[in-house]
């Protein structure tokens, strides 16, 4: 059996990044992580470090804005991994410079883990977030770097909970709104099987430059199959309110921004159908669970039992 590559992630400590330096470990991958001098003053950031020491993963201390720091710890590794935050998308140029000059690397996958970036419907203010990242995807492509684009769509962990509701912290019991029809086709994954499918794609040629889409059909669900199937768990009829396009845009032009970030991107995959109203194209996309049917993942009627 061919060695598993040596990986690199930068931004391992972030939301989802933990996650996928946690599937580098369990799938056998030498895993390591690149920190910055003084992170683990933070005493969550240590804790985590610790565990992630106790796995085997290597520290690296770096930076993304010191070039040399990065190319030297890219020079350890085959692989390199960013999942730097959505702000810092831009930031990655800094990191296509550095891959370039170390010479090794064998695959890129830049900070997506979402919508496809490039089959958007987005309205500000996550329209300019993901034409960053679109602009990031054109600069791998034109540097020549092997790479993978992985479109996770979305997070269970962060959607499921609260079924997108503004200011909601668990599931609705009563009430809920539904944006648009509520017919449009979504997909949920669980972060773990995210990172799960993204790790397994790093040694495969069959994901070389192409996008890879998390659609499992299990997890791609309407709204209103996703409220039914809670219905049926929770045994009772919610009241359901319906929110048309025109207010759902008018709500983000008027409402305060971490609101305007929710409803915009419930509006290009509830509204729009974002996640699904596209065919994967194997000219430039490949599907997880087509390429990974050994993978157990959790279904969304799995995922929700735990808020039964």
């Amino acid at each position: 059996m061919a060695e598993k590559s040596k990986i690199l992630f930068i931004g391992g400590t972030g939301y989802l990044g933990k996650f996928l330096v946690q599937a580098s470990t369990k799938l056998g991958h030498p895993t390591f992580l690149l920190i910055r001098e003084g992170s683990a003053s933070d005493p969550a950031k240590a804790a985590l470090l610790d565990g992630f020491k106790a796995d085997g993963v290597t520290v690296v201390h770096g930076d993304v804005d010191n070039h040399e720091s990065l190319v030297k710890a890219i020079k350890q590794v085959d692989v390199v991994v960013s999942t730097l935050g959505t702000l810092q998308a831009s930031e990655q140029v800094k990191i296509i410079d550095a891959i370039k000059e170390a010479g090794n690397v064998k695959r890129y996958l830049p900070s997506e883990f979402g919508n496809d970036v490039d089959r958007t419907s987005a309205v500000e203010p996550l329209k300019s977030v993901f034409a960053a990242k679109s602009q990031i995807r054109r600069a791998v492509e034109a540097s020549g770097i092997p790479y993978t684009f992985v479109s996770s769509n979305f997070f269970a962990g962060y959607f499921l909970p609260s079924f997108g509701q503004i200011g909601g912290t668990a599931p609705p019991r009563d009430k809920v709104v539904i944006l648009g029809d509520g017919n449009a086709k979504a997909v949920l994954n669980s972060e773990e099987d995210i990172a799960t499918f993204a790790i397994k794609t790093l040694d495969d040629p069959r994901t070389l430059n192409k996008i890879l889409y998390i659609r499992p059909a299990a997890n791609t669900v309407s709204f209103n199959e996703l409220v039914a199937l809670w219905e049926k768990k929770i045994g009772k009829t919610l009241e359901k309110t319906y929110m048309p396009e025109e207010e759902v845009l008018k709500n983000i032009e008027e409402g305060p921004f971490p609101v305007k970030v929710g409803l915009t991107l419930g509006h290009c995959v509830f509204v729009k159908g974002d996640h699904t109203n596209f065919e994967i194209d194997p000219s430039y996309g490949v599907e997880a669970t087509a390429l990974y049917p050994d993978v157990k993942y959790t279904t969304v009627d799995e995922f929700l039992n735990r808020f039964v």
